[in-house]
């Protein structure tokens, strides 16, 4: 595996860079779950950066999950039998291509056009996306097909988003700031080989999906009424209105997600607001009651749940927290995504840009005035968690408190010290 990754490294021209991925246990495997935050987080310069990313997305591309494995989705198939599914179709289109190809010497239009393609391949692969088809500048991607998910329109939604801000983040000279814009839709329709085309679809729903990516704006993700129904719960939505499209008899309702929801859990986002009580749980609710008493008092205590799906361990944490609102106490939520298996940090890093209330349309500087402030909450010395967290967050603070010239295990060591001294000083102002 070792030899693997330095041989890779080595055909990328980065052979230098392998001592720094073996020594933080990056083999081929890993590598292709590395995003630029993660390739930031070791220090890499820009331009090799870029091109890992570039290989990354060859690398998922190429990749196809064997029959020996677990969970392998069947391999798409010529002649396969037609079948009808449920998907959520995603199209994304590249912003003022026709203005690039008039402006661009054709190879260096070509290398545009493969870096856009790359970052969104990247983009929806990460979330169990399949790209069906590129269509010159644009990426037609099913979501439920060649392999089903139970939250595949939550997947689109979250690789829209991210396919986005890695369009704008690509960066090549003589070309001004890419955009994209995408349309989702969730429907029915037909699976099957069609004129030779393996997992071509047919259906209103990869129709709408390019209808609703005309209507967005650039650096927009605009879904359906379907799409906007399954992940209601999980995301900040804007009503854009009706909307009368080309083939379609009725207007249609168009809405776009801004960020990801901040108030709800998992459980939560997927269930109707009214909880039915709790039976038969009496005697571990008090037990939870019993040390939430003792922690109050000055006593710390620290509970693990457990249990086999279904049990009820989210209903049974959720009734504790509504026992507990209207009660002087911080409640810190860090929550996992499967999404997100390979980024540790992830659910730290997602509580804190929410507790800051970062936005989209937030400036880096914006984004760390607003950490400053949330840090200084809990901390008189927030000066001195700043740079880590900030590292952390792949925000570039080097202007106002000096460039951190740390070996990775010294910084990860870092940014760990300041995140505890963020929840003990938290823990002395509130239970």
């Amino acid at each position: 595996m070792v030899d693997d990754i330095r041989k890779w490294l080595e055909e990328l021209g980065l052979d230098k860079y392998g001592d720094l991925f073996v020594e933080n246990e990056i083999d081929l495997d890993a590598a292709r779950h590395l995003e630029d935050g993660d390739l930031k987080e070791l220090e890499l310069p820009m331009g090799p950066r870029k091109k890992l990313v570039a290989a990354i997305a060859d690398l998922l591309a190429q990749s196809q999950p064997t029959s020996d494995t677990p969970d392998a989705a069947p391999e798409p198939a010529t002649g396969q039998q037609a079948e009808r599914r449920q998907l959520t179709v995603m199209f994304c289109d590249l912003v003022g291509s026709t203005a690039l190809s008039q402006q661009l010497d054709p190879e260096d239009l070509r290398d545009v056009m493969r870096s856009y393609q790359d970052v969104v391949a990247g983009a929806v692969t990460r979330f169990g996306g399949y790209v069906a088809k590129y269509l010159g500048d644009g990426v037609l991607i099913y979501f439920g097909w060649p392999r089903a998910y139970e939250d595949q329109a939550e997947r689109a939604v979250r690789a829209g988003l991210d396919a986005i801000l890695a369009v704008s983040s690509v960066e090549m000279a003589g070309v001004a700031a890419l955009a994209a814009r995408v349309g989702i839709a969730t429907g029915q329709v037909v699976v099957g080989d069609l004129a030779g085309e393996a997992g071509a679809i047919t259906g209103e729903t990869p129709n709408l999906a390019a209808r609703l990516q005309g209507i967005a704006k650039p650096g927009q993700v605009v879904i359906s009424q379907d799409t906007k129904t399954l992940v209601s719960g999980f995301f900040e939505l804007e009503d854009i209105g009706q909307h009368e499209l080309k083939g379609f008899a009725h207007a249609v309702p168009a809405f776009r997600p801004l960020r990801e929801s901040t108030g709800n859990s998992r459980f939560e986002a997927t269930r109707d607001t009214t909880l039915s009580n709790i039976v038969g749980r009496e005697s571990e609710l008090g037990f939870l009651w019993d040390r939430w008493n003792l922690a109050n008092a000055g006593k710390g205590q620290v509970l693990l749940l457990s249990g086999e799906a279904g049990l009820g361990k989210s209903r049974l944490v959720r009734a504790l927290a509504d026992g507990l609102a209207g009660k002087n106490h911080y409640r810190l939520r860090y929550q996992c995504a499967p999404h997100y298996a390979n980024s540790a940090l992830y659910p730290i890093i997602q509580r804190l840009e929410q507790a800051a209330g970062f936005s989209s349309n937030d400036s880096g500087d914006d984004k760390l005035d607003k950490l400053e402030r949330l840090l200084a909450v809990a901390e008189d010395d927030a000066a001195s968690s700043m740079p880590f967290i900030a590292a952390l967050m792949s925000l570039h603070d080097e202007k106002r408190h000096g460039a951190l010239d740390l070996e990775p295990q010294e910084l990860r060591a870092r940014i760990m010290t300041a995140l505890v001294r963020q929840l003990q000083g938290l823990s002395r102002l509130r239970p």
